[in-house]
């Protein structure tokens, strides 16, 4: 899968967000396991590219969100 960059995402619709996020959360698992088995990954710097992607999609997603939150009112400590 390829890496997309920050501002590609930004013009993704909110089902086609999941969707990635889906995919890369499954390649990192499946490079996690090639590790934790012993055998060496085709590409070290691919497991850095996936974090930092799904970081990414993970910080669109919360920007993205309505904020609910109820503000109080008052003097607080």
């Amino acid at each position: 899968m390829a890496i997309i960059r920050f501002k590609a995402m930004k013009n993704l619709k909110q089902k086609d967000l999941e969707k990635k996020e889906e995919d890369l959360r499954l390649e990192l698992a499946k490079e996690k396991g090639k590790i934790h088995i012993g055998s060496v990954p085709e590409n070290t710097g691919r497991l850095k590219q996936i974090k930092k992607t799904l970081a990414r999609i993970l910080t669109l997603k919360n920007q993205n969100k309505p904020k609910t939150g109820k503000k109080k009112k008052g003097v607080t400590k």
